[in-house]
């Protein structure tokens, strides 16, 4: 006969617990992957969005044949650097503004290939990229192989990218150049993956704490470069010059 007035659990109470515990740890889960999409999405919408406004009025013509392009070319890597490196310092808040100002910058800085390719090349080309980032982003939030052993390797892959664009500079090799765009599309497709299984983990440590908001916004911005590197050079082969 079961004892009502024993106040010690029972093992039929453990499962339970375990579950609702569980069941809310999912739900704050899929909270926190949603919120860094929003804002991944947002941005690259708001990207869009400039780009095309500056490039239609004619100021992009005009801006990105002065000394003044470098300044635009080059902000936004300012942004990510003070992202990346003063995140710690920064309030929820600050981040935010920051990334919604990146944001718009990359939009004047990628308005060029709105003069290059045609419109309609380039709906293709991110129709393909989000439907190549969607793929790879759920496999990397649902696989359960672990993907930490790529960071190093996707990383130095990334850096010698970097030095081959810079070489490429002064051979200006058309060959070189599509090997480059081959290359990093395979990279920004891998880190895709990757990023978002290391933000899906990050949840673990940041749930409930003041970090989770600017945990959401240097999630949402690893995402953001990924699509966005993974389309400009996925637009070297599939877009057409005008």
């Amino acid at each position: 006969m079961a004892n009502w007035s024993d106040p010690r659990p029972t093992a039929a109470t453990f499962p339970t617990r375990v579950g609702t515990q569980d069941a809310a740890y999912d739900a704050g889960l899929r909270s926190y992957m949603l919120s860094v999409y929003n804002y991944m999405a947002s941005g690259v919408l708001l990207t869009g969005i400039v780009a095309l406004l500056f490039a239609n009025s004619g100021l992009a013509a005009q801006v990105l044949s002065t000394p003044l392009r470098w300044v635009i070319m080059l902000a936004p890597l300012a942004f990510v650097m003070v992202l990346s490196f003063g995140i710690n310092r920064l309030s929820t808040g600050t981040a935010q503004a920051l990334f919604w100002a990146f944001a718009v910058v990359m939009g004047l800085s990628m308005s060029s290939i709105f003069l290059v390719f045609t419109g309609v090349s380039i709906a293709q080309t991110f129709f393909a990229t989000a439907a190549a980032f969607a793929g790879l982003s759920l496999w990397g939030y649902t696989t359960k192989r672990d993907l930490s052993g790529f960071g190093t390797f996707l990383v130095m892959g990334v850096v010698g990218l970097l030095v081959a664009m810079i070489v490429n500079l002064f051979l200006q090799s058309g060959t070189l150049a599509l090997v480059i765009s081959g290359i990093g599309v395979l990279l920004f497709a891998g880190l895709t993956a990757y990023d978002t299984q290391r933000i899906k983990s990050m949840y673990a440590y940041v749930a409930g704490t003041d970090m989770m908001g600017k945990t959401v916004i240097m999630g949402a911005l690893s995402l953001y470069l990924d699509f966005v590197n993974m389309f400009t050079f996925l637009l070297q082969f599939m877009g057409s010059r005008d």
